[in-house]
């Protein structure tokens, strides 16, 4: 339904609009040989910011932030995914889409086309909550105003942008109950998202509201209580994503190495070396067996070569026979050896040359480790049903709920049913629900005489694992919540994971009152260190005074 030719999009997008972002902002940026925006169909527009920010959302869930987010980890080119060593992170990209939707937004005013007019508006919600999120305070107001010659823009507080963002979900709601009840004249052109379904747009955007009212709760629970009870008390007026059919998800085509899953092995000229060096963590993988969570087929290939310990081989010894390695007692070491005869992960963060790990016969850069899980064959396709960019999901909703409803605010159901609910859609979502009655009856079961932070740690744990490939959200409910309980990795750049990124040295210099009052206004930590204030371990509004997640 969503399928699309992303490269005929992304090619629009460059012609249209040069390249911006904040550090851009003192060149005037103007193209003498471009397309004046004002003659741009809307539906053009619309196709590059939803491509652009779809890719965007999916690369930062599917890339660095698993591996923070401990879903996976890589055994080459592995220091940021792995380790945290992270540079200058930069947004330029982000307020290339706003400025982009911008655009979309001004001309679907000027010709009186509310559907395109609202999705504008959520897609501007969905970005600057994915900048704040990322980064804390940073220009939204005065964010895309280079054009007017705002040059070094004002940075907005992080819960001005938050405010500001459920304003506008709200606005987004209201312009396409008015165009649902109108009669639609649009064309609705290249929406990769929901094809020009203004309901289900209406879903996505009141769903996110339910998101950022939870990213505040624990800074103001009145208002994060009273929001989330407003959305329920009429479900009418605020539909939700609560089924996976209505996910927000854009499909991959899989024609061309700009339009297909990130991993694939078929655009790849390096032989799949970009499915080939990422491998599943240990710790989402033991978590699923634990669980004998069905998902775990989906998403992890069984490794190749088992190894087994015989003891009754002398010291030594390592061979292998009939596709097993068996090796002498005194080979195998505690926590470098896994003998597991279907899966094994990669722990996180496990040393400075993760390609060595449980013994791997070929380490370095083009290790084909045999002991340890790949992802399954399905992430080295162009294109895939499976294969999906997802920002926003029932299973998400649901888990958001069922912590509602664990906080005591009423939001129609018990927490229990909330948070089965949201294991269903996910299972829904992976192509495994007939295996739903099973596992949610075994050890998945909900919890319901435990207390209630066990409670809402089996719910944010679930909700982590149903994460996958979207895990920056998984990130933001870690930092809030402390859950899952993830520990670093040895080789990793601090003892504790990352909790946002760090602004760039050109923003610092080129709008650097702005900027520099934006990192003074960020908590140093212990494990700040040398960082000083503009670092991944500072706190920013949302968790300062929460003590979380440490």
């Amino acid at each position: 339904m969503k399928t699309l030719n992303i490269k005929s999009i992304l090619t629009i997008g460059l012609m249209l609009f040069a390249t911006f972002s904040c550090r851009d902002l003192e060149q005037l940026n103007v193209n003498p040989n471009g397309i004046n925006p004002d003659g741009v169909v809307p539906s053009q527009m619309m196709a590059t910011v939803l491509t652009e920010t779809s890719m965007s959302v999916l690369n930062l869930g599917f890339q660095d932030i698993s591996g923070v987010m401990q879903h996976t980890q890589k055994d080459a080119w592995f220091s940021g995914h792995n380790d945290y060593d992270w540079a200058d992170q930069s947004w330029a990209s982000y307020y290339r889409i706003l400025r982009n939707n911008r655009h979309l937004y001004e001309r679907a005013v000027a010709l009186n086309l509310p559907f395109y007019e609202g999705v504008s508006v959520v897609m501007k919600s969905y970005v600057s909550g994915l900048i704040t999120d990322l980064w804390g305070d940073a220009p939204y107001r005065e964010a895309v105003n280079a054009d007017n010659g705002e040059i070094t823009p004002a940075f907005d507080s992080q819960d001005q942008i938050y405010a500001g963002i459920l304003a506008d979900l709200e606005k987004a709601n209201d312009i396409l109950i008015a165009y649902e009840n109108g009669t639609p004249i649009e064309n609705f052109g290249d929406d990769v998202i929901y094809n020009g379904d203004a309901a289900q747009w209406r879903r996505f955007a009141n769903s996110l509201q339910l998101r950022y009212y939870m990213r505040i709760s624990d800074k103001d629970p009145a208002t994060a209580q009273a929001g989330i009870e407003r959305l329920l008390s009429d479900p009418s007026k605020y539909p939700l994503i609560l089924s996976s059919e209505d996910d927000a998800t854009m499909d991959y085509v899989g024609t061309g190495s700009n339009n297909s899953w990130p991993s694939n092995s078929v655009f790849d000229s390096s032989s799949g070396s970009d499915y080939r060096r990422i491998k599943m963590c240990a710790t989402l993988l033991e978590k699923l067996q634990n669980l004998n969570d069905p998902r775990i087929e989906v998403w992890a290939a069984k490794i190749e070569v088992p190894i087994v310990v015989d003891e009754t081989l002398p010291a030594g010894s390592d061979e292998v026979k009939d596709g097993v390695r068996y090796i002498s007692s005194d080979k195998f070491i505690a926590g470098q050896v896994n003998t597991d005869p279907e899966y094994v992960g990669l722990p996180p963060s496990v040393s400075a040359l993760p390609s060595s790990y449980n013994l791997n016969p070929t380490p370095g850069q083009l290790s084909y480790n045999p002991h340890v899980s790949f992802l399954s064959e399905v992430y080295s396709k162009a294109s895939d049903p499976l294969l999906k960019a997802r920002l926003c999901s029932a299973a998400e909703v649901n888990f958001i709920l069922a912590e509602a409803a664990l906080k005591g605010w009423n939001v129609g159901q018990d927490a229990k049913t909330y948070y089965e609910e949201g294991v269903r859609q996910s299972l829904n979502n992976w192509g495994v629900a007939d295996s739903y009655a099973s596992y949610i009856s075994g050890d998945a079961a909900y919890k319901t005489s435990a207390s209630v932070d066990a409670q809402e740690e089996q719910i944010i744990s679930q909700k982590w694992i149903a994460s996958w490939t979207a895990t920056t959200e998984a990130w933001f409910d870690y930092r809030r919540t402390g859950y899952p309980v993830l520990s670093a990795g040895p080789a990793a750049k601090r003892e504790v994971l990352p909790l946002r990124f760090y602004y760039m040295q050109d923003e610092l210099m080129l709008n650097e009152e702005n900027a520099t009052n934006a990192v003074n206004k960020l908590e140093e930590t212990s494990y700040t260190q040398a960082d000083g204030k503009n670092s991944p371990w500072a706190k920013f509004w949302v968790l300062q005074g929460t003590g979380k997640p440490w």
